[in-house]
C-alpha cells in the first residue's frame, strides 16, 4: 500500500520513499509513500523524477492500481530494486498549473451549483485550462459573462481552501456532498477525502489544490457549447 502524501499536503514537491516492488516489463515502480498525484477526477498524473543509487529516472506517467501508485520510469538505466531508497521530485511548475486550475473548476461548479441549481455532469482538465459540462437546458452569452463574473469574484474574496479525510458514514451526512450527476465513489471506499471552499462549496473529491482561492488568478470562459438537450460544457482558462 503507497502513502499518498499528496491528499494532505499538495504542496509538498520533494519526499523520500522506498521501492517495495518492480514491474520490469513497464518499467514501473512502486514506492511506499508518494507525492506524485496518479491522475483522477479530471485531472492529470503528475511528473517529475526519481533518484536513486544515484540514478536520476524522469517519472514519466503515475498511475493508481489497488492500493499502489506506480510510477513508470523512463531512460535507459537499469530498474532500482526493491528496498532501494529514493528521493522524488515533483515537475513543480505543471503541479502547482494544475492545483490553480482544478481549484478553479472548484469555485466554477460551486458558484453554478449555488447560483442555478445546476450539476456537474462531466469535466477534465490540463494545466490552466479545463472544460466542465452541466445540466443546463440553455446556454447563453449574457450568462456566461454573468457566471465569469461570479467565479472571478469569488476568487477576490481569498477563502480558504480546506481539505478533510471523513469516514464514509460522517462524510454522506454532508448535504450535496457529490456534485456530479453519477455518484462516483465506489461503495467499498471507507474514507472520504473532502475540499471545502470556505463559504462557497464543499464535495468529495481526491485531487491537489491551492490553499486559497486568491492563488488561483483570473479565471476566463473562453467558450461555451452544446451537449445535448440539458448538458451545456463551458471552457475556461486560468490567467
Amino acid at each position: 500500500m503507497t502513502e499518498l502524501l499528496y491528499q494532505t499536503d499538495s504542496y509538498l514537491k520533494e519526499f523520500s520513499a522506498v521501492v517495495t516492488a518492480v514491474d520490469a516489463e513497464t518499467c514501473a515502480v512502486v514506492l511506499d509513500r508518494s507525492a506524485f498525484y496518479p491522475g483522477g477526477g479530471g485531472q492529470p498524473c503528475d511528473f517529475g523524477t526519481l533518484e536513486v543509487n544515484s540514478i536520476v529516472y524522469p517519472v514519466e506517467k503515475v498511475k493508481k492500481m489497488g492500493d499502489d501508485v506506480l510510477h513508470f520510469l523512463g531512460g535507459s538505466e537499469p530498474l532500482p530494486v526493491p528496498g532501494s531508497a529514493s528521493h522524488g521530485t515533483l515537475d513543480w511548475v505543471r503541479r502547482f498549473q494544475l492545483m490553480r486550475t482544478h481549484s478553479a473548476m472548484h469555485i466554477l461548479c460551486g458558484t453554478v451549483f449555488r447560483d442555478y441549481g445546476a450539476k456537474v455532469t462531466g469535466g477534465d482538465m490540463d494545466p490552466l485550462k479545463g472544460r466542465m459540462d452541466f445540466e443546463f437546458e440553455t446556454m447563453r452569452g449574457e450568462l456566461v459573462r454573468e457566471i465569469e463574473a461570479a467565479v472571478n469574484h469569488e476568487v477576490a474574496q481569498a477563502r480558504e481552501i480546506r481539505v478533510k479525510i471523513l469516514p464514509r458514514e460522517e462524510a454522506f451526512q454532508i448535504p450535496d456532498l457529490i456534485r456530479t450527476k453519477i455518484n462516483l465513489l465506489p461503495e467499498g471506499i471507507l474514507q472520504v477525502r473532502t475540499v471545502e471552499i470556505v463559504g462557497l462549496d464543499l464535495q468529495a473529491d481526491g485531487g491537489t489544490h491551492v490553499a486559497n482561492t486568491s492563488e488561483v488568478g483570473r479565471i476566463k470562459v473562453v467558450d461555451y457549447k452544446s451537449k445535448g438537450a440539458i448538458n451545456k460544457r463551458i471552457y475556461i482558462e486560468v490567467e
